[in-house]
């Protein structure tokens, strides 16, 4: 698979980045990642202008954060039943929301490139939920930016070790994302727990007006 990748890099070269970073941004299985780590190391070895690289992976991603955004704010009950469809789109969506839910507009900026595996489900929860979209483009132009750098910086100056680097940075990817949810999930089931000791504490008390009527 990796081959394959670095002969797509060598051979369609910035054309495929920004396609490939498009549709990565819209939750399609596509190797994004690997392909800007290798179109950084072809850009250090001089066969790509890491200009361009880098303008068609910044381009490509933030095209198709919005795409996702904008079909999603239009499409409403529609897209959210095709997410709730698959138990793994189902689990996604849920987690994107709940991230949302917690973290506003940062969300769409960390997880461009924290947690990028939320990152094309919170593009569909943004639009959902109507979020404001000039907020949500800023957001994600800087999360994008900050992605498009790592990446292809990484491919850059480890130009003779891009396998390592994407096998590292896809396992951490994978980690930080996992950690986000767990600590989300972790904080919602203190707050459940405290609301329902509340409840019952309310429901033990003794009812003070009962036991002490006032005198006639």
């Amino acid at each position: 698979m990796n081959d394959l990748i670095l002969g797509l890099a060598a051979d369609y070269g910035v054309p495929l980045l920004f396609i490939v970073t498009f549709l990565s941004c819209l939750a399609l299985p596509v190797p994004s990642s690997l392909l800007m780590l290798a179109s950084g190391g072809f850009a250090a070895a001089g066969d790509l202008s890491l200009t361009a690289v880098t303008a068609a992976a910044f381009c490509g991603a933030v095209l198709g954060d919005n795409t996702g955004y904008w079909v999603a704010r239009r499409l409403g009950a529609r897209m959210d039943r095709w997410l709730m469809a698959k138990p793994k789109r189902a689990a996604l969506r849920s987690k994107s929301a709940q991230f949302m839910d917690r973290w506003g507009g940062s969300a769409v900026f960390f997880s461009r490139w924290l947690v990028s595996p939320l990152g094309p489900h919170i593009n569909y929860v943004s639009g959902l939920a109507r979020f404001h979209w000039p907020r949500f483009a800023l957001w994600s132009m800087s999360g994008e930016l900050v992605w498009v750098a790592l990446y292809v910086g990484l491919g850059y100056v480890f130009a003779d070790n891009m396998t390592a680097i994407a096998s590292i940075s896809g396992n951490l990817s994978g980690f930080l994302a996992a950690g986000v949810v767990a600590t989300g999930l972790g904080l919602w089931l203190v707050k459940s727990s405290k609301a329902r000791a509340r409840r019952r504490a309310d429901d033990t008390a003794p009812n003070v007006a009962d036991e002490n009527p006032r005198q006639a």
